[in-house]
């Protein structure tokens, strides 16, 4: 019982739950209702197999970055560890390859290769970028939450890609998928940059004494809260732009619920941003981020009513 628990904190459980929520509610309440009646045979057991490599793919990368991770996080978390405290580091190499072979396998399953050879590729791309963020991006300055901000937003996208072929993606009659594809996805990549810099000065301490080089190491605290700040009211920005739109549409229930969600709690962390100096202070804003990009994701169920 205690192996499985560790197993299960050591592939982020809550996270993949949250990767799911967001590619099942893209599925059903945006994809589904947008092309009712033009849903190809065999959509479901491709968005399936898909699902199940995303997850797959992205508990490897947790794994792999826990392994590489061990003495940072002997300073910044020690008491949340598990790979070799709980299991072998071996174990966690090995369940790392079984896990991103297992992923691939099943996005070439998903797939025609023929047609989507890109996607398969895609993925093996992904595999390799967790790999290099755990050995090397994340400890140099911006590059790993470039990274991390990417992949957060390939989740969506490569749904959509797999319903629409490359050469069709901006045609008239994908106009509105692509759309709100490309929303979600560059919600998903902003708010990822800012969380990553947030924790980024969180950790601070561990990374300092192992030599990374990151944001707050490089730029200074300072600094890096100006970055953030300025991520933050631009998506403020964009999403307040955005409610503008939706209202010529009279989605009042939608607009306020972006508003009370999503604007208000970015507009708090911008707030409580300014006088954050401690490593608690910082941990509890990555927290209001990550139920921001809850909320965010949440909104999907609204165009299951509205498309």
């Amino acid at each position: 019982m205690r192996l499985t628990a560790a197993f299960l904190k050591m592939i982020r459980l809550p996270n993949l739950i949250f990767m799911a929520l967001t590619q099942v509610l893209f599925q059903f309440c945006i994809y589904q209702p947008l092309y009712k009646g033009n849903i190809p045979e065999g959509d479901l057991r491709s968005f399936i197999l898909l699902l199940f490599a995303s997850l797959f793919i992205a508990a490897a990368g947790y794994i792999i970055n826990d392994y590489f991770d061990i003495n940072i996080d002997e300073v910044n978390k020690p008491g949340k560890m598990v790979v070799d405290k709980v299991i072998n580091r071996r174990w966690a190499l090995a369940w790392h390859l079984m896990l991103s072979t297992t992923g691939l396998l099943l996005t070439f399953l998903a797939l025609p290769f023929a047609e989507k050879w890109y996607l398969v590729l895609a993925n093996i791309v992904c595999v390799w970028l967790l790999w290099f963020y755990s050995v090397s991006f994340k400890k140099n300055l911006l590059i790993g939450n470039i990274v991390i901000a990417a992949l957060t937003s390939w989740t969506i996208l490569i749904i959509f890609f797999s319903k629409v072929n490359l050469t069709d993606a901006f045609d008239a009659a994908h106009l509105r998928f692509f759309r709100l594809a490309v929303m979600y996805a560059g919600f998903a990549f902003v708010i990822s940059l800012i969380r990553e810099a947030i924790k980024d000065m969180e950790d601070i301490a561990g990374d300092v004494k192992y030599g990374c080089r990151t944001m707050p190491i490089v730029w200074g605290i300072n600094a890096t809260k100006v970055y953030v700040a300025v991520w933050l009211i631009v998506l403020i920005a964009a999403l307040l732009v955005l409610q503008v739109y939706v209202l010529q549409f009279k989605w009042w229930l939608s607009v306020l619920y972006c508003l009370a969600t999503i604007v208000a709690p970015l507009v708090l962390i911008l707030v409580r941003l300014k006088k954050a100096n401690t490593a608690g202070a910082f941990h509890h804003l990555s927290n209001l981020t990550k139920l921001v990009m809850l909320t965010g994701i949440l909104s999907m169920l609204f165009f299951y009513f509205y498309l």
